[in-house]
């Protein structure tokens, strides 16, 4: 289609930092900012070690009203919006509300928020919940709370596909741009952590129980034993190239190919998923975008940490590339893995590394576990093609894949 859409905007409230340059900054240098976890007390529980967003105030980004009745996970959301719209150098309040739509992703909504009203009906005299329950978990929460905020009032929509959805979003704003919508707000945040929802995470049996938070989560290595929950992720402005090159607008890349596809298979301690249907999703993602294997860059994998998951997605890049994948880089052992706003956060570092031109070093692994013997960039490189593969799997059986083409680099010492 001639409609092509691009990035403008980067917003990133992660444990990696608030803003693109800290985000950056952790990514280049190679910080672990995992952590014990400090929203609640988790003795008692085997995962005590997470990644949580550092000093960030709610206060900050949010009035007292949306204090009152969101989750912090709609906090979180609050701020990457602004952070993208301010990167994008677009206002707060749309001047067109019907020409500017929101399409996040979300898998477990309000989980803070919900923690504390169930233990005030089951725990407190009063038998009762608080008025702002019944929409402040709901998934589709911090969609609503942005599209009233700042007045987006075109096609607004949430995905739930758990990590899958942070890529399913820039997908589907695609699809809106190309219908007609010339800005569209994607991505994802994520707060999992709560009692209640480290709870259901345990059930998986997927969970890391190493105490040591350079231990923790270390996905393709030989002592690779579950990934660790976080907080955060990133949102995007998402914008028809024509209204972005009519503002003079700073282009970070275009989003030019995904595919999704479904195995139907239970995410659990027994499973793996299926890596042919997953390959499809990655083949699908080349396919739409005109784009061959050899022209990769670089592909930022879902990278689970549990054994089996990592062999199956190894399995699933050679499938797509043969014997010869291309270099392969994960910053999740740096941030934990925030679901949904996990898969949104690669496609932040990717962006960024093209906009910096640089590849960044891979997390990990140490050493490559059977199965797993994947070209993990050891040393920044410079990129050739400027293309980009991000995958995710959501639980359950949803696979998705998305191309990413970066624009031009900045020129040397340009700002920002």
């Amino acid at each position: 289609m001639s409609v092509r859409a691009v990035v403008t905007g980067i917003g990133v409230v992660a444990p990696s930092g608030v803003g693109v340059d800290a985000h950056w900054r952790t990514v280049v240098e190679g910080v672990r900012r995992t952590a014990p976890i400090t929203l609640f007390d988790p003795a008692g529980y085997p995962t005590r070690v997470a990644g949580e967003v550092p000093g960030f105030e709610a206060a900050a980004w949010a009035d007292t009203r949306q204090l009152v009745q969101t989750d912090r996970w709609t906090h979180l959301g609050f701020a990457a919006t602004r952070l993208a719209l301010a990167d994008a150098g677009l206002p707060e309040r749309a001047p067109d509300p019907y020409g500017w739509a929101v399409t996040l992703a979300s898998s477990s909504g309000g989980n803070l928020f919900g923690q504390r009203e169930l233990q005030r009906l089951w725990g407190g005299s009063s038998r009762t919940v608080g008025a702002y329950q019944s929409i402040a978990w709901f998934y589709a929460a911090s969609v609503g709370q942005l599209s009233i905020h700042h007045q987006f009032k075109g096609p607004c929509g949430v995905l739930v596909a758990e990590s899958a959805g942070g890529l399913d979003s820039l997908a589907h704003a695609v699809r809106t741009v190309r219908r007609g919508t010339p800005v569209v707000i994607a991505g994802a945040t994520e707060c999992p952590l709560s009692p209640y929802a480290l709870a259901c995470q345990l059930r998986s049996g997927l969970l890391s129980d190493a105490c040591d938070p350079e231990a923790a989560y270390r996905p393709f290595d030989r002592s690779a034993g579950g990934y660790v929950p976080a907080e955060g992720g990133a949102v995007f402005v998402v914008e028809e190239l024509g209204h972005a090159v009519a503002r003079d607008a700073r282009i970070y890349g275009e989003v030019t190919g995904w595919g999704a596809t479904h195995d139907a298979a239970h995410t659990g301690p027994d499973g793996a998923g299926e890596p042919a249907l997953y390959a499809r999703a990655m083949r699908l993602a080349l396919d739409r975008s005109g784009v061959s294997p050899d022209e990769v860059d670089v592909v930022l994998p879902d990278a689970l940490g549990v054994p089996r998951y990592d062999r199956a997605e190894a399995e699933a890049l050679r499938v797509v590339f043969g014997d010869r994948p291309p270099p392969v880089s994960t910053q999740k052992p740096l941030t934990g893995r925030a679901h949904q706003g996990g898969s949104a956060l690669d496609v932040a570092t990717a962006l960024l590394a093209f906009h910096h031109d640089t590849l960044p070093v891979s997390a990990g692994p140490r050493e490559p576990a059977p199965g797993c013997d994947l070209d993990f960039l050891r040393t920044p490189r410079r990129p050739r093609h400027r293309l980009a593969l991000v995958c995710a799997r959501g639980f359950d059986g949803f696979n998705s894949a998305l191309v990413l083409r970066g624009a031009p680099p900045a020129p040397r010492g340009a700002a920002r």
